[in-house]
């Protein structure tokens, strides 16, 4: 019998993905879905909620005190604006809270001990983010319709500008969560940058109307290129250049990603 002893011991090689660990990829994917669907009264339920109480304030309370905007009633002009926000906003809420969770409970090792590359889980945490804010997004939209009798102009802006947002605000979501620290620290991205920015971006009156220098300061809004692609979408009318919010939401969201795969193979704040 072979003394088995005796053999050299090799340890055994790491396993090779050609290109991207698709794998990983999906499971990172589906580990973050499933973290946000298994609490889905707080993650999907309770934003809907906040979004019809805003039409109940906004639309019903005022029972057709506001005047038509763009030739349209006021419900059909602030309802994809509503919409858009809670896109906007979960999909940043979703990889930010996942990472900071991550970092303070010291779970991060489950994602960063298997062959993940950066770009690999940079994919795995923005594509979770994205699905939660499209989802809460399609759901607001159901819950909407009763107040607002939405139609469909341009089902490709609908499209583009939803999944262009989700996408932009969960890479931005994963920056904020690799930056905190602390809750704190998140709350802050979310109270004084993204709050402001989504509220600010048109989504309750025309920017056209706004005196100077704000008019032209909201244009330098990237959430208002989003929430005025996906509005026209549903009413047929843009305020801004479609052509630039295209331009302006896909570089936006390139560079996130850039900065995000670099975070990501830096360590830092992660590994450190």
């Amino acid at each position: 019998m072979t003394d088995l002893s005796r053999l050299p011991v090799t340890p055994p090689s790491p396993r090779a993905y050609p290109g991207i660990n698709w794998i990983g990829v999906r499971t990172l994917y589906l580990r973050e879905v499933r973290r946000f669907m298994k609490v889905g009264a707080q993650t999907v339920a309770a934003p809907v909620v906040t979004t019809l109480l805003y039409m109940m304030v906004f639309v019903v309370a005022l029972q057709g005190g506001r005047p038509p905007l763009l030739g349209i009633a006021f419900a059909e002009f602030v309802a994809p604006g509503l919409i858009m926000m809670a896109i906007l906003n979960n999909a940043f809420a979703n990889a930010s809270s996942s990472l900071i969770q991550a970092k303070i409970m010291g779970t991060a090792t489950d994602f960063l001990t298997p062959p993940l590359s950066p770009l690999e889980l940079m994919m795995g945490f923005s594509l979770g983010a994205a699905t939660r804010g499209i989802l809460v997004g399609l759901v607001t939209a159901l819950c909407v319709l009763p107040f607002a009798r939405l139609g469909v102009a341009n089902l490709a802006a609908i499209l583009f500008f939803g999944v262009m947002a989700s996408m932009l605000m969960g890479l931005l979501g994963v920056l904020a969560g690799l930056w905190s620290e602390k809750f704190d620290h998140l709350a802050a991205v979310q109270n004084f940058v993204v709050m402001p920015m989504t509220f600010l971006s048109g989504t309750f009156y025309l920017v056209e109307r706004l005196p100077e220098p704000f008019a032209t300061f909201s244009h330098f809004n990237p959430m208002f290129y989003l929430i005025d692609g996906f509005r026209y979408g549903f009413i047929g009318h843009a305020e801004g250049n479609l052509t630039v919010g295209i331009v302006v939401s896909l570089l936006i969201t390139l560079a996130l990603g850039v900065v995000c795969y670099l975070v990501f193979r830096s360590g830092w704040r992660l590994k450190s």
